[in-house]
């Protein structure tokens, strides 16, 4: 009676003895080696393969950083301690990161009119295809959410007011909206700077009014009160040089359409 037992037990274990020389055999014969380097850095990438980089996902990225051909701060979803540990295995500098977060300049949404009734594919790219998009403002989010489609994290909701809500915290700058967005409305604005324009808008003030409650109508009362110089009207449009700007929040208070913004608000 054991014996019948034993000898399909002994028969199974010797053919997974075979089996397992083989495969072994065929791996060594045709399969790849993996770069011990190679290995190191892949497991200190955060393994997102979002492209953000410009090279084909994170082995792209890995095989890429060890030719000399890319830099750790090249991959921006990575924090700082895992690009600081790339830099140690590369035997290269280290140079910290400025964190960055996706932001949308548009304060439009539901606030912005319509020209007309978008019936079609619910996508930015393709109704921006009809006439420019349904807003009446041409620089103004058409709000159908290819920001969120695209976003690996998670970050980017659509709000109430019909804009994009990103989340700072979920947001790992990978630039991705910034690519889908045909309007060109997302920056990756300095996490340190506080106070934004949430408009893009180079129409005349008056134009920009009929159009959107809250644009800006390039009133310079910003630009005025700002003792730091950080605030410049050009082309119709205030903008704030984040290398300049001491986060005073003159210029928030100094506006009159509310279309400066104070991050987190």
């Amino acid at each position: 009676m054991i014996i019948k037992i034993l000898i399909p037990v002994a028969a199974m274990a010797a053919l997974g003895i075979i089996f397992g020389v083989g495969l072994a055999y065929v791996l060594k014969l045709f399969g790849i080696e993996v770069d011990p380097l190679i290995f190191k850095i892949m497991s200190a990438l955060p393994g997102a393969n979002c492209g953000a980089c410009g090279k084909a996902g994170c082995a792209g990225f890995a095989e890429a950083l060890k030719k000399g051909e890319a830099l750790p701060a090249g991959c921006a979803v990575s924090n700082e301690e895992a690009r600081k540990s790339i830099a140690e295995l590369l035997g290269v500098d280290h140079a910290p990161k400025v964190k960055t977060v996706a932001t949308i300049l548009c304060n439009g949404g539901k606030r912005a009119k319509d020209k007309y009734l978008y019936q079609g594919i619910r996508s930015c790219k393709a109704a921006s295809l009809v006439f420019g998009g349904q807003k009446a403002c041409a620089f103004g989010c058409i709000g159908l959410g290819d920001c969120v489609s695209v976003c690996p994290f998670g970050a980017i909701t659509i709000g109430e007011d019909g804009l994009p809500v990103v989340d700072a915290a979920k947001c790992n700058a990978c630039g991705n909206c910034v690519k889908a967005c045909p309007k060109n409305l997302f920056i990756l604005l300095p996490e340190a700077c506080n106070y934004y324009v949430k408009c893009s808008s180079k129409d005349s003030g008056g134009v920009t009014a009929k159009a959107c409650k809250s644009g800006c109508i390039a009133c310079f009362k910003c630009e005025k009160a700002c003792p730091a110089g950080a605030v410049k009207v050009e082309s119709n449009l205030s903008r704030i040089d984040p290398g300049k700007c001491r986060n005073m929040g003159i210029c928030f208070e100094a506006c009159p359409t509310k279309v400066i913004l104070k991050r987190g608000q």
